[in-house]
């Protein structure tokens, strides 16, 4: 080697290619087989443990190696595989014949099988004998996230057997910090000690998101080449998910300086996110029982699900009070916008919510400044540059000089965070942080000067693991994600109050009034629907009682269900609902403490707010149906079986199938109850429904287009406020006999409700629930007059419309909006109307429409 050298950084670790190293630890050994079961790659020491040679077992078929009886237990556990990322174990098999039982990981890598196996271990006692659920009931009983890490520690220091075990937690920067420890007597204690990025690699860190495990057994152990070391490609083994894989050399190295023996790392991950390692050191040669080391991931994979929920509660309980906080604040600016000229006001009203040792406030080109901060021109210039960055965004540092290095602000203010709250003039309100003046305790330095070390041009790990301690200066607390999100709030809060300071005021109270008049109007659209619908209920339901005490149960029942639906659906401001939600609601209320007779199976899906309320509707009939006549009568032990799964293109399929009740006969005559379960999802939604009556009970299967797929207020409808509507009478003389027409009407209820008055008034109907299906009913057929409810969900009427204007068929418009939004086209001159349907209004309105003569 010359004497120059290339440049070295702390990057040369991050390039190393840790997944290739071509050789595994001496523990145990490896297979790689082909989707045929061809052995294609094996480690050199395999005779060591299968009895024959390595070179050998290359291209020969895996059965020739091991038993029928354990390729059979692989090929069975490569069934349950699920990802590329996934590691299959199989404990105490006998690969051979012979009195050795081994441990076996399996997992796929491309188009081959990977097999790793090591000699069976009898498990420690004390590590065997540990319950899980009592470890993670001891970390539940913590109080604290310090005693909860220190728990975790002491749990994982039980299970692996390690020398020491510590908890460590990486920042934002990469480096870590051990937030806890536990360890034997008179080894010391790393604990607060920090170790910067470069101690961990990117591609590690890679690693350990993907493969939660690592164990180095032995740090002095001669790694076993896997042969050949490349495939016909070129291209070496990737080792990403084995268990085996061998160590870098300057990872050993870096083990060395510290006097480790053996290590062992499981990964915390978070949301996703790498949040630390539980890093395990031993003295001397250490290797846990296949079966141990499982146990220890899965406490891992436990412990940071326990975190997880956590650090979501705490932050959901932080957010919670700094929202109470920021609504308080926008109350009082609301009442005195002046308050706003007050700095000193806003740093104690948000110190709860964001605590700041200063502010700034800047609006419309005045200031006012409170606290440690900068003097008024260093302000006034740093305005300046938050205003060259992207407008509308909280923007935060804990670095000020470092951001802004030509700033003059005075050295104690370290961090800033900046709220914009308005868009044009920019106006601000900044918080200030004052610098955080803290040691940190390095185990070693940092900024060690790199060297040339055994390994070649690579960095050479440290070899002092002394703390190093070292003045942090420049630095405030830094801001974190969930403050940020508060500020976000804020920030929209006071946005609301500037705006009526600006001359942006008559823009939003435009808005806020097109925006009202919007609102009640859909408003009135929907309740009057909501009338619609409860209406011919009534009747129906009426039609198919077969007395007075069986029609209040039946209306009362099918009108709480839809209560029950709207509650679920407006809770989230009519955005989609959960249907498993829906379903269990329904089954509780009907049910009772027997809703365990229903038994659920599928993953939760949304479903938009129209068919959310029709399936509440069927599937309510479907109950009751069931507890009446079939699996759900009685006190039997009948049951349901309720199921449901999206298909390839999105659908919604679910099924019904009664189980161990009464024998069922179809009826000859189907109510309204049956009519709502067969007919509502194909006529409402365009879907399908299929109900079948066999020996053990009901069958039905239902299909729900993708379209109305997509996850709850408590509002109870009153059966007893719309009673009076079936005292209504028939004209004696029925002015549309003899006429045929066309009701045009999205809602099967509402539809039917509107076929029986047209028919009572003598008319012979025809209904579609769609422009496209009315279209073709007009194609076919000649009408005296069309009744056409305007908003059909996603579209209108108003094509209709035109169509029967130009043949010179008299229609009418039927709508929940007004005659405003029905007369808001080319056909302002038609009749309108207010729905519900009655017979009344229909009676009414056909005094102002032209109808044909009868002969």
């Amino acid at each position: 080697m010359s004497g120059t050298h290339e440049p070295v950084d702390l990057t040369n670790c991050d390039r190393e290619p840790i997944h290739q190293l071509g050789s595994v630890q001496p523990f145990g050994f490896l297979l790689a087989v082909s989707s045929d079961w061809i052995v294609t790659r094996a480690s050199a020491n395999l005779a060591e443990f299968l009895g024959v040679a390595q070179a050998d077992a290359i291209g020969r078929p895996v059965i020739s190696l091991i038993t029928p009886e354990s390729l059979h237990a692989i090929r069975n556990k490569l069934t349950t595989l699920r990802g590329s990322d996934v590691v299959e174990r199989i404990f105490g098999i006998a690969l051979i014949l012979d009195q050795n039982r081994f441990d076996l990981a399996v997992h796929l890598n491309g188009g081959e099988v990977i097999i790793e196996g090591e000699r069976r271990q009898e498990d420690r006692h004390d590590a065997a004998s540990l319950s899980m659920r009592s470890m993670l009931s001891r970390l539940d009983h913590t109080e604290t996230l310090e005693a909860f890490f220190r728990e975790g520690a002491r749990q994982a220091r039980a299970l692996t057997g390690f020398d020491r075990v510590m908890v460590y937690r990486f920042d934002e920067s990469g480096s870590g910090e051990v937030v806890a420890e536990a360890a034997r007597a008179g080894i010391g204690s790393f604990l607060g000690l920090h170790y910067p990025a470069s101690d961990i690699p990117v591609q590690a860190r890679a690693l350990y998101l993907r493969n939660l495990f690592r164990i180095i057994a032995d740090v002095d152990a001669v790694a076993v080449p896997i042969l050949p070391q490349r495939d016909e490609h070129g291209q070496p083994l990737d080792l990403s998910m084995s268990v085996l894989r061998s160590v870098s050399p300057i990872h050993i190295e870096y083990l060395k300086n510290m006097g480790v023996g053996a290590s062992l790392s499981i990964s915390i991950v978070v949301d996703g996110k790498l949040w630390g390692l539980f890093a395990c050191h031993h003295y001397g040669p250490r290797l846990p029982s296949a079966q141990s080391r499982s146990t220890a991931e899965l406490f891992g994979q436990m412990f940071a699900s326990r975190l997880e929920s956590r650090e979501r509660r705490l932050a959901l309980d932080y957010e919670t009070e700094a929202r109470r906080i920021a609504d308080r604040l926008l109350t009082s600016v609301a009442d005195n916008a002046s308050l706003l000229d007050d700095p000193a006001w806003l740093i104690e009203a948000l110190a709860d919510a964001i605590p700041a040792d200063g502010i700034g406030v800047w609006i419309n080109g005045r200031l006012a400044l409170a606290g440690i901060g900068p003097d008024e021109r260093s302000f006034a210039a740093l305005v300046r540059h938050l205003n060259r960055s992207a407008t509308g965004r909280i923007y935060a540092v804990d670095r000020l000089a470092e951001a802004y290095p030509d700033l003059e602000v005075d050295d104690a203010v370290a961090g800033m965070l900046a709220i914009p709250i308005s868009r044009s003039p920019r106006d601000y309100v900044v918080l200030f942080r004052q610098e955080l003046v803290r040691t940190v305790r390095w185990g070693g330095d940092p900024h060690k000067p790199v060297e040339y070390g055994p390994n070649g041009p690579r960095l050479t790990p440290r070899k002092s693991f002394e703390a190093w301690s070292e003045l942090v200066r420049g630095r405030s607390l830094a801001f974190t994600e969930a403050e940020r999100r508060v500020a976000e709030t804020i920030r929209v809060t006071l946005i609301e109050v500037v705006l009526r300071l600006t001359d942006e005021i008559s823009m939003a109270r435009q808005t806020a009034n097109e925006r009202q008049e919007l609102l009640i109007a859909e408003l009135n659209h929907r309740v009057r629907n909501i009338l619609s619908l409860i209406t011919g209920i009534i009747r129906q339901s009426q039609a198919t009682s077969v007395g007075l005490g069986d029609y209040i149960r039946q209306l009362e029942g099918r009108i709480q269900s839809l209560a029950r639906a709207h509650d679920q659906i407006t809770r989230d401001h009519w955005a989609p609902a959960s249907l498993r939600q829906l379903l269990l609601a329904e089954t509780a209320a009907y049910l009772g403490k027997n809703a365990q007779r229903i038994q659920m199976s599928g993953e939760d899906v949304l479903l938009e707010p129209q068919a959310f309320s029709t399936a509440a509707l069927v599937f309510h009939e479907l109950m009751t149906n069931s507890a009446k006549y079939g699996s759900l009568s009685g006190t039997g032990s009948g049951t349901v079986q309720l199921g449901w799964h999206r298909d390839d293109e999105g659908n919604l399929r679910i099924g019904w199938r009664e189980k161990d009740g009464p024998p069922l006969v179809e009826p000859t005559r189907h109510g309204f109850g049956s009519t709502i379960i067969r007919r509502s999802i194909p006529y409402d939604l365009g879907g399908k429904a299929e109900v079948r009556y066999v020996k053990d009970g009901l069958e039905a299967d239902f299909c729900i287009p993708a379209r109305h797929v997509v996850g709850p207020t408590s509002e109870r409808s009153n059966p007893a406020s719309v009673g009076a509507t079936e005292r209504e009478t028939i004209p004696d003389d029925q002015p549309l006999s003899g006429l045929n027409v066309l009701l045009v009407e999205n809602n099967l209820i509402i539809a039917m409700d509107g076929e029986d008055i047209l028919r009572r008034l003598g008319a012979d109907v025809a209904t579609a629930p769609s422009v496209a299906e009315a279209m073709e009913i007009l194609a076919g057929q000649s009408f005296d007059l069309a009744l056409l409810d305007v908003n059909l969900g996603e579209e209108t009427s108003f094509g209709i419309a035109d169509r029967l204007a130009a043949d010179g068929v008299p229609f009418v418009f039927a709508t929940s909006y007004g005659e405003g939004i029905a007369q808001a086209n080319s056909h302002s001159d038609a009749a309108v109307l207010q729905k519900p349907y009655t017979m009344e209004g229909v009676t009414g309105i056909l005094a102002r429409v032209p109808l044909p003569r009868r002969g």
